[in-house]
């Protein structure tokens, strides 16, 4: 079976996936390069091919244009100003949403029917701007959402208590900026419950850092991208190995009319579902702040 991914916008973040997919195990066979930058692209896929000895998946990869979208499983939306230092996320929020409008407008000339991925920050914005332009069903646009704070959050307490992340089972929920919060409450090591692991102050302190994350990565390196290219390779292999994997990527909320980053289950369809979890009073008020971050700048593009 063919599943095709393709790639608009090759930046850093967009090479950082294609990267990271030639290097695991994934049933993706094709990856298309589409970027106003053609001679670039030309080069890169000659660098990621020379790899293909060594990699575990056969996967061929090609410089392309929209016009491959047609039968493509996902489309991957990397297009976008960068977020620089001293930016916030939702900084860029004029400057992308033209861009998207562009990008949805080319690709749905294809006859494109698969599950648009969005990447662009700001993440949760962008791709409530894609379901819009592109009037798909709401579970076949997704946004990577709060996948990368979530990895993010699972590594700082697994290498704090010398453990595997993997066995760190906590979310972080909301928007993917300054108003993410992590659920404490629904946060556990292996079946156990994290208070009896971590204090109160120690876990006031890895959320900071979390939510700090970004402003220090750009503030080193000017950006990010491996991280969120390992999300992004994470929500392509629960899509095409129709999973049904929860993850909190940014999906739509239909109380609020927003994505956001919330447990959805993920599979060849999309998003297929939510997982409902309890959360406390304080997290309540702290996702409905979330909400109304989002919906406060969706609403500067009316």
């Amino acid at each position: 079976m063919k599943n095709k991914v393709v790639i608009i916008g090759c930046g850093n973040v967009g090479m950082s996936y294609a990267y990271a997919l030639l290097n695991q195990k994934t049933k993706v066979t094709d990856v298309v390069l589409v970027d106003i930058d053609e001679e670039r692209v030309l080069g890169e896929v000659m660098d990621l091919n020379h790899g293909l000895p060594f990699a575990p998946s056969k996967i061929r990869f090609k410089a392309g244009t929209y016009y491959d979208c047609m039968d493509a499983s996902i489309v991957v939306i990397c297009a976008g100003a960068p977020q620089k230092k001293g930016e916030t996320r939702l900084d860029l929020i004029y400057k992308n949403e033209k861009i998207m409008k562009d990008v949805v407008a080319k690709v749905l000339e294809t006859n494109f029917n698969g599950v648009f991925l969005v990447v662009s920050n700001p993440v949760d914005v962008m791709t409530y701007v894609v379901q819009k332009y592109s009037k798909f069903p709401y579970g076949k646009v997704i946004g990577t959402g709060t996948t990368l704070d979530t990895a993010r959050l699972r590594f700082i307490i697994g290498n704090h208590l010398k453990i595997n992340p993997k066995n760190v089972h906590a979310y972080v929920l909301g928007e993917h900026g300054d108003s993410e919060f992590v659920a404490w409450s629904n946060a556990f090591i292996g079946s156990s419950g994290i208070e009896r692991y971590l204090l109160v102050d120690e876990l006031e302190m890895f959320e900071k850092e979390v939510k700090d994350a970004a402003y220090n990565i750009i503030e080193r390196k000017n950006a990010t991208y491996y991280g969120v290219a390992m999300a992004m390779v994470r929500i392509t292999n629960a899509i095409l190995n129709d999973e049904n994997t929860i993850l909190t990527v940014s999906s739509y909320n239909e109380e609020h009319d927003i994505y956001i980053g919330m447990p959805s289950i993920v599979n060849r369809r999309g998003v297929v579902g939510k997982l409902k979890i309890e959360l406390t009073n304080e997290e309540k008020e702290k996702f409905n702040k979330s909400v109304e971050v989002i919906k406060g700048a969706i609403s500067k593009l009316k």
